[in-house]
């Protein structure tokens, strides 16, 4: 057998281009070292923003995203963002909060593996996730469960205008301002506003409440967190 015949005989593995969205170096380092073990999984890049992943490189077969990010980004706006450029993500994460996983699984993610899972298992879940494959795991798995209880409140644009000013801290006055509208009205759309949050079961009584409900549907970013 010749050596053309032999390396025609050899199927070449296909080689999958991944980027990482992690506000933490060493998770970034930690998966290019994992991937630099295998011959189908190539690393891109990594950055702390989904955007400036997006600046190293749009070729992508998958991103792996962390989930609570420096810049205070939510999990749907993030997965929507990589999506317009034709790019599914997989969320890697220490999975602390509940409402942070439910919101990637509302925002259609391939799946959610756990950092402090195995190498092998983590480098299977990119695999799959890179071909196009749903990655079930016991957190993915949770994660559905979880939101087939959360209903989502659907909010007209008008409303969900008003709710992102308003929560966000300015003053019904300064909204009507803004938007244009009368104070009466944006009161009334704020009581419009709470009466779809009480009937989804996710009552918003104060602006507070507001402000939670309007983090957890994706429409204002994540406190920043302190900086490790």
């Amino acid at each position: 057998m010749t050596d053309d015949q032999t390396a025609a005989g050899k199927a070449t593995p296909e080689r999958y281009r991944i980027g990482v969205v992690d506000d933490h170096e060493i998770s970034i380092l930690g998966l290019e070292a994992m991937m630099s073990t295998t011959p189908d999984l190539e690393f891109i890049g990594g950055a702390p923003t989904a955007d400036e992943l997006l600046a190293i490189s749009t070729d992508l077969d998958l991103a792996v995203l962390d989930l609570r990010l420096g810049d205070g980004t939510s999990p749907r706006s993030n997965v929507e963002k990589l999506r317009t450029h034709g790019i599914e993500a997989l969320v890697y994460t220490s999975a602390e909060e509940a409402f942070l996983v439910r919101s990637a699984a509302a925002a259609g993610v391939l799946g959610v593996v756990r950092k402090s899972t195995r190498a092998t298992e983590v480098l299977d879940a990119i695999r799959s996730a890179a071909r196009g494959e749903q990655v079930a795991t016991m957190d993915w798995a949770a994660a559905i469960d979880a939101d087939a209880d959360f209903v989502d409140v659907n909010l007209s644009p008008r409303q969900r205008q008003v709710l992102e000013l308003y929560a966000a801290g300015e003053p019904a006055a300064r909204v009507a301002s803004v938007t244009g509208l009368s104070g009466d009205t944006v009161n009334q759309y704020l009581g419009r506003i709470r009466q779809k949050y009480a009937a989804a079961g996710r009552p918003a009584p104060t602006k507070t409440d507001l402000y939670k409900r309007a983090v957890e549907d994706g429409w204002l970013p994540m406190p920043r967190r302190f900086r490790r």
